[in-house]
Order: C-alpha cells, then sequence, then structure tokens
C-alpha cells in the first residue's frame, strides 16, 4: 500500500506473516511547554501505525532548530518528550537527522510491524457497523485560543494531556474485536477524514452529532468564533460530501471540521462488537469513547449528520 491508495501510512508485505507500516511527521509548536510537545508530536507520529492495526517498533527523529535564537535546553526537552513516548509505545529509536532552521519543527519516522491479516486501512465500511470515536475534538480550536489568550489553564491542561496520550490502548483494544476499518483524527478533522473513508466506498454514513465527544468549553470558545483557518479549509474541500440537519448548531458542526493533532481513532466495527467494544475502551481508561454513527447502504457516499441517533 503506498502512494496509489492513499491511507494513514505505507505498507510493505515481507511474507505471509509479517508487514512493515512506515509513516512520518512533524510540525512546529502548537503549545508553549518544549517537553509536552515532544511528547504531542510523537503521539501523533505513532498514532498511524496504530490505526493500521500495527505495533510501532522504530523511530528515528527529525529535528528543525533554530540554535542561534533558542537555547539548547529547549531541544533537550523536546527530544526527552517523544522518548519518553517511545518508551511507553514500547518502541526504540534507533537515529535521526537534525538541521539548523529559523522554524522550530520536531516530529518522528517510525516503523512497525502488523500481520498481513490484521491489516487496517480506511476504506472496508460495511453496512451497519457502528462508529467509535476515542478521543474528543477541539484541539484546533483550544489552540486558536491560547494564541489569543481566552483558552482557560484548566482547559489547555487538559488538552494537553489528552494530545500526548497515545492510542496504543485503543489499539490494543480493538485487536480482540472485528474492526473493519480505521483512521487516525488529525489535521483533516473529524469529517474530513472520515471522508476519506467514505470516499469510493459506496456507502454512506449518518453521524449523531450530541453522542460526539467535545472538550469541555470548546462549545464557548468555538461560538464566540474562535475557529482556526484550517477548519474552513476543511469545510470547503468537502462541504460537497457533507449534509446537517438544521437542528446541528453552528459551533458543533465548526468543531466537526477542527484540524486535530493527535487525535483519537475512528474505528468501523461490527454492530454485534460495537457494544463491546466500547466497554472494553471505557475499561481501558479511554472514558471519552463514543459510539458516534452508523455505516448506511446508501450508495450515494455522503455524510449525513443528525442532532441525535
Amino acid at each position: 500500500m503506498g502512494l496509489e491508495r492513499a491511507d494513514d501510512a505505507g505498507v510493505y508485505l515481507i511474507n505471509d506473516d509479517l508487514a512493515i507500516i512506515q509513516t512520518v511527521d512533524f510540525f512546529t509548536p502548537i503549545v508553549d511547554d518544549p517537553f509536552y510537545f515532544g511528547q504531542i508530536a510523537a503521539a501523533n507520529a505513532l498514532s498511524d501505525i496504530y490505526a493500521m492495526g500495527g505495533i510501532p517498533k522504530t523511530a528515528m527523529n527529525l529535528v528543525a532548530f533554530p540554535i542561534n535564537q533558542m537555547d539548547i535546553s529547549i531541544l533537550k526537552e523536546i527530544l526527552r518528550g517523544g522518548i519518553e513516548k517511545l518508551k511507553e509505545a514500547k518502541a526504540v529509536l534507533v537515529g535521526g537527522h537534525s538541521i539548523e532552521d529559523r522554524e522550530l519543527k520536531y516530529g518522528l519516522a517510525v516503523t512497525g510491524f502488523v500481520h498481513p491479516k490484521r491489516l487496517l486501512t480506511k476504506r472496508n465500511l460495511i453496512p451497519n457497523d457502528l462508529l467509535i470515536l476515542t478521543k474528543p475534538l477541539g484541539t484546533g480550536i483550544v489552540a486558536t485560543a491560547v494564541k489569543a489568550q481566552l483558552a482557560e489553564e484548566r482547559l489547555v491542561r487538559v488538552v494537553q494531556e489528552t494530545m500526548a496520550e497515545l492510542n496504543k490502548r485503543a489499539a490494543e483494544a480493538m485487536a480482540s474485536f472485528e474492526v473493519h476499518a480505521c483512521t487516525d483524527i488529525t489535521g483533516f478533522g473529524l469529517l474530513g477524514h472520515l471522508s476519506e473513508m467514505v470516499e469510493g466506498s459506496g456507502k454512506s454514513v449518518e453521524l449523531w452529532a450530541e453522542m460526539i465527544p467535545v472538550f469541555e468549553g470548546v462549545e464557548a470558545l468555538a461560538s464566540m468564533g474562535l475557529i482556526p483557518q484550517g477548519a474552513y479549509r476543511n469545510r470547503d474541500f468537502r462541504k460537497g460530501m457533507v449534509e446537517f440537519a438544521g437542528d446541528v448548531p453552528l459551533w458543533l458542526q465548526d468543531v466537526m471540521f477542527d484540524p486535530q493533532t493527535s487525535g483519537g481513532l475512528l474505528i468501523a466495527v461490527s454492530e454485534q462488537h460495537a457494544q463491546p467494544l466500547l466497554q472494553e475502551l471505557i475499561g481501558r481508561g479511554i472514558s471519552y469513547a463514543r459510539i458516534i454513527g452508523k455505516v448506511l447502504e446508501d450508495p450515494s457516499q455522503l455524510i449525513y449528520v443528525r442532532k441525535n441517533g
């Protein structure tokens, strides 16, 4: 799997029992704390491996650092945060590359293992599958509020901690159930990444807006208009695939297009396994997990967003 079929990562078959998954991701700081930035960037890069049913094995650092403008202690803290997440993932740092740059950037190139029969992709939706989302939405809106100095410290702390959480426990939970498709929610937002699952599938999806987990406090910020530019781009790009019922509030529509950093997994699971998987996720401490929608037989390849399920 590669460029001819874009997915969360590339996959190369080694033999009947082993395939390797390869992914890369890095970005500029989204939080002020360098240690948290390192954790979040690493969790974000590792997430693509988990989304495809794999286990991270090795990683390489990618660093751009303004050595003449920032103290080297900042870089040390970023790398320490990244290494902590790699240890939690039981993956090994095997090297990396750094350059001097005017703008700080950090991330990882990650390689994982997966049994070919356990490989998950975006595009295998089955009618009557239920959709589970494992992390709340709103990280882009909160980051915008931070820049405007309008975000409460408590909310910022909760969002940072959630972004730094690995999707490891969610991936381990879904390994025991009949999962048909999976992706992680990042820069294209919930509706952007769900559109990638729906596009070309011959199926449609119904989302239940009131079931979608959102960080507490995001409604007020979104209602104030603290929406990142990326959310508008996401909406413009996918508006032809999404139909909102009239009672879905505008702030929640914006949240569903909000670009996420290190977001949760979006899991399409058989109807009979959805509730047991949800309970397994919650039992593993993933308390935000919710069933948020259903796959429809409808061949129009649209996403219908209703207020209630």
